[in-house]
Parts: structure tokens; sequence; C-alpha cells
């Protein structure tokens, strides 16, 4: 299969969720493109949908002002056929919204093409600091890439746009040049769009990132609200001559790998691509482990791989693992690890790990990877 018919078997999937992890350079733009391409076909040459990928990056370009000693220094809106979809922020109200969770550092105005004609747009925005209003700041790549993404949450928002192409949202790599912390916050601000619009509309979500692929499958499949993410229908059904009523659940998600070989797609299941998924999340957290950059919420990837390779290993508990390291508290550990994996509020999961639970983690990752030698 190429781009073309993994587009045509995403529009017809029953389930409105699309969770799809695959590697750089696998071809995900390429494929919000081809699904872009393929649903307007559908629907005579008009949009039915949203969409944030690298071409609605570039739509910011920055605008240095060197001559000038970088006084003036914007970022500028290119024009497009958002441009009159943007005209109706009423101000920048919409987006700080958006952009209040990763606690930002700089403050931002949106500034109009033409002073005396709003109807015309914003044609570029400019960055502060708070405390010094009137010097313009350039802003970091990762900063940059927190508020393009803010800024096309609150335009999804947008009526005249999301009312009318309110078939889909296509979100392509959301993450990148951005901080385990700022992943996670973008994680939640996604499972909110998931939790909003999975009985209304389609959210297609790609990413390179196994860390937020498995955190919003983890909220999808046993987060506090997973209820909401599955539906429920009857179905009559005859046993020796009688008809029985049997309850049918069904998940309303469908989580994938996309892979490329000799450049025919295919999209695998979980059953397929497990080993995949275990070496991916043990290299996101051996990578927190080496950097010494770990935060609460990497106990969620931890107890993600004890549950997997318990699986594996025929037990439906993950503390089964630990009772085979060599742990003298192995019972201990388990509820540690079980209560900082499923707290309730998972914003105090983006906070910096403390002394002891940084020495639990490391003591069980470390003994993990003595007694399963994963190649990773």
């Amino acid at each position: 299969m190429n781009e073309k018919d993994i587009a045509k078997q995403l529009e017809k999937a029953k389930e409105n969720i699309i969770l799809l992890y695959a590697f750089n350079s696998t071809g995900k733009t390429r494929l919000s493109v081809a699904y872009k391409d393929y649903t307007k076909k559908l629907n005579k040459g008009n949009h039915v949908g949203v969409y944030y990928n690298a071409y609605s990056e570039d739509l910011f370009v920055w605008e240095n002002d060197e001559p000038n000693n970088n006084e003036n220094i914007h970022l500028k809106i290119l024009d497009s056929s958002l441009r009159e979809h943007i005209a109706k922020f009423q101000d920048e109200s919409p987006i700080n919204d958006k952009l209040q969770p990763y606690k930002p550092k700089f403050d931002f105005k949106l500034v109009p093409v033409k002073a005396d004609d709003p109807e015309l747009g914003y044609g570029s925005v400019i960055f502060f600091k708070s405390d010094a209003p009137e010097k313009q700041i350039k802003i970091s790549r990762g900063e940059e890439r927190i508020f393009v993404w803010c800024f096309f949450l609150a335009l999804f928002e947008i009526e005249g746009w999301s009312d009318i192409q309110n078939k889909h949202f296509f979100i392509d790599d959301p993450v990148s040049s951005l901080d385990d912390n700022n992943i996670y916050i973008t994680a939640r601000l996604i499972l909110d769009l998931f939790e909003k619009h999975c009985d209304s509309k389609k959210i297609i979500v790609t990413t390179h990132h196994m860390g937020l692929f498995s955190v919003l499958q983890d909220w999808l499949n046993k987060g506090e609200n997973r209820d909401k993410f599955k539906s429920k229908r009857t179905q009559e059904v005859t046993r020796g001559g009688k008809i029985y009523v049997k309850e049918i659940i069904e998940d309303k998600y469908l989580v994938r790998f996309l892979e490329v070989e000799n450049n025919k797609y295919k999209l695998v299941g979980k059953k397929k691509g497990i080993v995949l998924y275990h070496l991916l999340l043990l290299q996101v957290v051996n990578d927190a482990v080496v950097r010494k950059e770990l935060f609460t919420y990497h106990f969620v990837l931890l107890r993600q791989i004890l549950e997997s390779i318990a699986s594996f290993l025929g037990e439906g508990r993950f503390s089964y693992v630990l009772d085979k390291l060599n742990f003298k508290d192995p019972n201990i550990k388990s509820d540690i690890i079980n209560s900082l994996s499923h707290e309730k509020i998972y914003t105090q999961k983006l906070a910096p790990m403390n002394d002891d639970n940084k020495k639990l983690f490391n003591e069980v990752f470390e003994e993990l990877i003595k007694t399963f030698p994963f190649s990773i």
C-alpha cells in the first residue's frame, strides 16, 4: 500500500480516535496530505477537516530585522487560506489560554496586517518579556513550536473554521523540539481533544515520539476516563434454541504502528508490533535515566514496561516481574510504582522526581535490564 491507500483505510475506519506511531522519515506528513486530498475528493474538492502538520508550522517565519540590530524582530504569519479565520481572533486570550499549561516565560501580541483595517487579520506576532514589553525578543525553537501548536489549538475552536471543516482533526507530530516535560503537557491537551470530540469527529494523531504515543495509549486504555472511549451495544444470539441478549463493548480508538518496507506502507497492530513497542519504551526510559532527567510521569512508562513483560510471561499483574527481580521488598516497590503511576491529577506527574523516587526508579530499571537484557 502507498500513503493514499493508508489514507483511505483511515477514513473508512469506524473508530473516531486513531493513534499512529512511526519513525521519523516514514511519511507521516505525506500521509496527512494524502488524507486531506482524499477527504476533499469525497467532498467535491472542499475541505472537511482541519490540520496541524509541518506545513502549518511553515506559515510562521522569523523576520530578524538585522539591519536595525533586531530592534523590530517578529514572527511573520505568511498569507494563506487561513487568513480569514485568523482574523476572527478578537485578541490574544484564546491562544494564551492554551499556552498556560506550558508556563511560558514570554508574552506576545498579535499585530494586524494593517492597523486601520482589522478585517485583513493579523500579519505577525511580537514577543517580549512581561517586565519589558518595549523590547521585542526572539523565542527559542522549542518555545516557537509550543506557540504555533497553541495557536492552532485555539484556531481549531474558531467559528467558521471548526464548525464547517468539522469532520476531523489531523495532528501530525506536535512534539518536535520539545523536552519531556512539555511533551507530557502536550499529551494532556491532546487527551482533552479526545475526550471532547470522540463522539463527534475523527481525530488522527501521528507521532515519532514513543513517550507521547505510550502515554496517550495508556490514558485511552487505563486512564480514569477510559470508559468514555468505549461504546456498548447489544446483540441477540441464539443458543440451544433460546435467544439471549449479549452486551458487546468496543473501543472508540484504534492504535497502530505505521511501517514502511520497500516503499510499501502497512498498519501493524499491537500484537504484531509488540517487540518494537517494548524496545522503544525501554529506549525512552533509558535515555531519561542516562540524561538524569527523570519526571514523575516516567513511572507511567516504567509500569507499562513491567506490564508488557508480565503479559509476555503469561501473568496479568506487573508486580510478578518485580517478584522475579533481586529485591528483598518487591511488594513495597510494587505499591509505590502503582501509586505513582495512577495519580488522578496528571499534572502532578510533570514535577521532577524527588531523590527517594529517583533512587527507587533507578534501582528497578537497573535490575530490570540486568535480569532481562534487552538490546536497546
